[in-house]
C-alpha cells in the first residue's frame, strides 16, 4: 500500500513537472487560414514579377537577337536564387539578431517543419514566409540584368547571382528587415524600397559602368523590337506589386488593402505624370513612358505603402513620373553611363526619392493602423511625420548606396579576373542567342 502511494505521487510530481516546461506547456502558435491564403496567393503575384513579367518587361526593349537571352537570364536568375535562399540566405537574412548579418540556424532551412513560424509572420507557415521573401530575393537580382543587357557572358551572369545574392541583398535585408541596425534607427521600408529597389539600381549603374558600353551604342539603332511584350510584362508587374505591396502586410488585413490603394493610385499618377513629361519635352506620348512611368510610381511607392496616405501616396507618384523621366532622358546622357533598360534611372532614382518621401508623408493613423482600427477614417492629409524620420530614411539611403555600389563593383572585379565579364567583340555584333544558346526567336 505504501509503495503504491510513493508510486503514485511520484508520477503525479513527474506529470507535474512536464506540464510545466516551458517548451511543453507553450500554446502551439494559432494559423490564420485567411492569412495563410493571401500570403499563398501574395508569393505567386510577387514570383510571376521574375517569370514572365520581368522576362517580357525587358524581352521586348532589347534588339531581337538578344531576346532569348535576357529571358534566359530572368528564368536561370530564378533558380539560382531559390538555391541560395533556401542553402543560407533565408537563415542569414531572417535569423538570429545580429546587427550586421544574421546565423546559420536556418541553415538548408534546419528546424523548419509545418507548425514552426516566424516572429514576423506569426499567423502563417514559416514555410511560407521563407517562399515569399525568397521571391523578393528572385526579383531585386534580376532587376540588374536590364542594366548590362545584350554584352555579359552567361557564366559570369550566373556566377554574379550566386555572389551578389548572398553577399549584397542578404545583408541589406536583415539590415532593414531582419533585425539589423537600418531597422534598428526606425527606417520606414514596407517592401523593399531599399532593399529591393535602390540596391539593384545603384548594383546596376555599378555594372553598367564596369562592363562598359554596348557596341555601336549612340550609332546603331538600339530601339526596343517588341513593345508589346515590354507592355504585356509591365502589365503582369504591375498586377504583382499588389503581392509585393499589399502582400508584405503579412496578413489579410486592412493594412494589406490599404497598401494597395495608394499603390493603385500613386502608380496611375506616375505613369501620367512621365506621359505628360514627356509629351512636353519630346512632342510625343509615347507607350514605352507610359509604361516607365507605372514602373517609376510602383517603385517610389513600396517603401511608403504601408505609411502615407492617399495625399502623400498622390505626391509620391507624380514627383518619381517626373524624376525618373529625367533620370532616363538626361541625366544618363549627361554621366556619359550605358545602362542598357534605365535600371538604375527607375529603380534607383525612383527607390531613393520613395524612400526620403516615405519620412515626409508617413501618418501616424497608417504606420499605427492594426485590424482593430481599420474601421476608422484614414486621412488622406499630406504630412504627419517630422524632420527626424526624413533624416533616418535619408541615412539609411546613403548607407545602402554606399554598401551595394562598392560590394557590386568588388564582385565584379573578381569575376572578370576569374572568367571575364564581357562576350566577344563578334558575339556583341552578331547577337547573344544564337552565340550563347545556339537558338533564335523565329
Amino acid at each position: 500500500m505504501r509503495l503504491k502511494k510513493t508510486l503514485c505521487a511520484f508520477l503525479t510530481l513527474a506529470i507535474g513537472m512536464i506540464a510545466a516546461h516551458p517548451a511543453l506547456a507553450a500554446d502551439p502558435p494559432k494559423l490564420d487560414t485567411g492569412d495563410t491564403a493571401w500570403m499563398l496567393t501574395a508569393t505567386a503575384l510577387v514570383l510571376m514579377m521574375a517569370i514572365p513579367g520581368l522576362a517580357l518587361f525587358y524581352g521586348g526593349m532589347v534588339r531581337k537577337l538578344n531576346l532569348l537571352t535576357i529571358a534566359m537570364q530572368c528564368f536561370a536568375i530564378t533558380c539560382v536564387v531559390t538555391i541560395t535562399w533556401v542553402v543560407a540566405g533565408y537563415s542569414l537574412a531572417f535569423k538570429g539578431d545580429g546587427m550586421l548579418i544574421g546565423s546559420l540556424e536556418r541553415f538548408f532551412l534546419s528546424g523548419v517543419t509545418l507548425t514552426t513560424v516566424h516572429s514576423l509572420a506569426a499567423t502563417i507557415p514559416e514555410s511560407v514566409f521563407i517562399v515569399f521573401q525568397m521571391t523578393f530575393a528572385i526579383v531585386t537580382t534580376i532587376l540588374i540584368v536590364g542594366a548590362f543587357a545584350d554584352r555579359m557572358k552567361f557564366g559570369a551572369m550566373l556566377l554574379f547571382a550566386v555572389l551578389w545574392s548572398l553577399l549584397v541583398y542578404v545583408p541589406v535585408a536583415h539590415w532593414v528587415w531582419g533585425g539589423g541596425f537600418i531597422g534598428g534607427w526606425g527606417a520606414f521600408d514596407f517592401a523593399g524600397g531599399t532593399v529591393v529597389h535602390i540596391n539593384s539600381g545603384v548594383a546596376g549603374l555599378v555594372a553598367a559602368i564596369v562592363i562598359g558600353k554596348r557596341m555601336g551604342v549612340g550609332k546603331v539603332d538600339m530601339a526596343p523590337h517588341n513593345l508589346m511584350y515590354t507592355l504585356i510584362g509591365a502589365s503582369l508587374l504591375w498586377v504583382g506589386w499588389f503581392g509585393f505591396n499589399a502582400g508584405s502586410a503579412v496578413a489579410a488585413s486592412g493594412k494589406a488593402g490599404w497598401a494597395m490603394l495608394v499603390t493603385q493610385f500613386a502608380t496611375a499618377a506616375a505613369a501620367l505624370a512621365w506621359l505628360a513629361a514627356e509629351w512636353l519635352v519630346k512632342g510625343k506620348p509615347s507607350v514605352l513612358g507610359i509604361l516607365s512611368g507605372a514602373i517609376a510610381g510602383l517603385v517610389a511607392i513600396t517603401p511608403a505603402a504601408g505609411f502615407v496616405g492617399i495625399g502623400g501616396s498622390l505626391v509620391i507618384g507624380l514627383a518619381s513620373g517626373v524624376a525618373c523621366f529625367f533620370a532616363c532622358a538626361s541625366l544618363k546622357k549627361m554621366l556619359g553611363y550605358d545602362d542598357a533598360l534605365d535600371v538604375f534611372g527607375v529603380h534607383g532614382v525612383g527607390g531613393i526619392l520613395g524612400a526620403v518621401l516615405t519620412g515626409v508623408f508617413a501618418l501616424t493613423s497608417v504606420v499605427d493602423m492594426t485590424d482593430a482600427t481599420t474601421k476608422q477614417a484614414i486621412p488622406g492629409g499630406l504630412i504627419d511625420g517630422n524632420a527626424a524620420q526624413v533624416w533616418t530614411q535619408i541615412k539609411a539611403v546613403a548607407v545602402v548606396c554606399v554598401f551595394s555600389a562598392v560590394a557590386t563593383f568588388v564582385i565584379l572585379k573578381v569575376i572578370d579576373l576569374i572568367i571575364g565579364l564581357r562576350v566577344s567583340e563578334e558575339i556583341e555584333r552578331d547577337g547573344l542567342d544564337l552565340n550563347l544558346h545556339g537558338e533564335t526567336v523565329h
